[in-house]
């Protein structure tokens, strides 16, 4: 059987001298892996197609197993991705989450389209730092894991000054302060910007400036608390992190 869907090369695995699996995140039926007979052939119809972060239809010949990918028509190749180190492995990071994150055969709407402008922005240049925090932030509730950020975790209180405890699961007021002694005392700034980039519209994000101060306080957060409880080793999150010095490097 023959099946049209719309999806994003989320992974590639190189099958044989000529062929490759191409995981794709799919609008219609989540993630799904198929054969792209011939694709590592310069001369295929299916080498352009399948090129990682590729968006595009993808027609599939499903089976019980991994299906089989008889034609793709690229929407966006994300070439602006590809043509730069740095936006490359910021993509390769959002990919790989995804890809980690997520069972097979799972339809989320949602989350195609989270991805998809997370990749069309990234492609289009803009803020590689922050794009890639509202999605692992947006990435917490697929894993299961919600944090507090509308109060006080441990008292429920919503007013005063707030720290993020990672052994809490989220803000937690400075009366409670005691309870983890190993909590991020952070700028009320930063603390308003975890809550814009959990619960903030991507399509309606617009321009954000971010100081590089308040962004490594983001990182710093957001990390702690995907090493704490999200249960993902990421082989791309090493590699984003050399590019990130090695950027910042050139910039100072």
């Amino acid at each position: 059987m023959f099946e049209k869907c719309e999806g994003i090369v989320i992974r590639i695995t190189d099958y044989g001298e000529t062929n490759k699996i191409v995981t794709l995140f799919t609008r219609e039926w989540g993630k799904v892996a198929a054969m792209a007979r011939g694709a590592k052939k310069p001369s295929s119809r299916l080498s352009a197609v399948t090129q990682l972060f590729t968006y595009g239809h993808f027609l599939i010949q499903k089976s019980h197993g991994v299906g089989t990918l008889q034609q793709g028509e690229a929407i966006q190749t994300m070439r602006g991705i590809r043509e730069d180190i740095f936006t490359t492995a910021y993509a390769s990071y959002i990919v790989e989450l995804t890809d980690k994150a997520t069972e097979d055969k799972r339809p989320n709407p949602y989350l195609f389209e989270l991805l998809l402008q997370t990749l069309q922005y990234m492609n289009e240049g803009l803020d590689l730092d922050i794009l890639t925090y509202i999605y692992e932030m947006k990435m917490l509730n697929v894993l299961g894991l919600y944090p507090k950020l509308d109060g006080c975790a441990v008292c429920q209180r919503t007013e005063g000054k707030f720290a993020f405890s990672v052994k809490e699961g989220g803000f937690i007021c400075h009366y409670c302060y005691d309870k983890d002694p190993y909590c991020f005392h952070v700028s009320p700034s930063v603390i308003k910007l975890l809550r814009l980039l959990y619960y903030v519209d991507l399509s309606r994000l617009g321009k954000i400036s971010v100081k590089e101060e308040t962004k490594k306080e983001l990182h710093r957060i957001i990390s702690a608390y995907y090493e704490e409880y999200s249960g993902l080793a990421l082989k791309t999150k090493r590699f984003l992190k050399q590019m990130e010095q090695l950027r910042k490097g050139l910039q100072s």
